[in-house]
């Protein structure tokens, strides 16, 4: 059995899925590398009324580099934000107020850690997606493992492309592949963790 080296996200893209939920392979978490800028660590995309809106996680620079250390700033209630921005984004979708209640658990996190925050919000997606995946998080940090993708996904390169569906600004900006597993929830709903195996293959 394989063992997939995999970093944490922020409300992760179907992508991010897609190698988390592979069968026949253990999943590692990478806690210790060295914080990169600009990646879907602090950063999710989701589909708002003008298009591709990021939302952003601001860190507090303090001189730690290692993801495990990296804190959140609160100067700005990004939090309040952030969460104003879904609900802009996806009230008005077919499954977003069943789920309305649980996705606002994610902004409930009272802690500063972003790692932390990042693996509340795993867990509230998986829950909502109703996956069980066990995966355990490194102890250390090596320079090359086999199956490595800490930096296999990035937030600025041209997107995979997955099977198209139903989204709410689809009539004004057309079908956008691989944001947020978020807008899958909130417009398939139940059938989100049936897509994602199906992108698996």
């Amino acid at each position: 059995m394989k063992e997939i080296l995999l970093p944490l996200f922020y409300l992760p893209p179907v992508s991010w899925f897609t190698k988390f939920l592979e069968e026949d392979s253990q999943i590692v978490l990478e806690q210790y590398e060295n914080f990169p800028k600009q990646t879907y660590r602090n950063r999710a995309n989701i589909y708002g009324a003008n298009g591709r809106l990021s939302l952003i996680i601001p860190i507090r620079h303090k001189g730690h580099r290692t993801y495990k250390d990296i804190d959140m700033s609160y100067a700005e209630d990004w939090r309040k934000q952030h969460w104003k921005s879904i609900k802009n984004a996806y009230q008005t979708s077919a499954f977003f107020e069943y789920y309305e209640d649980r996705l606002k658990e994610i902004y409930d996190f009272e802690g500063s850690s972003l790692f932390d925050f990042n693996q509340r919000t795993l867990h509230v997606l998986l829950s909502i997606l109703k996956v069980e995946r066990a995966y355990s998080l490194n102890t250390k940090y090596v320079d090359q493992h086999d199956y490595d993708f800490r930096a296999y996904f990035s937030a600025k390169a041209a997107p995979p492309l997955y099977p198209p569906y139903f989204q709410g600004f689809s009539d004004r900006f057309g079908f956008l592949s691989d944001l947020s597993v978020l807008d899958l929830i909130c417009n398939i709903g139940p059938e989100s963790s049936t897509y994602i195996k199906n992108a698996i293959n």
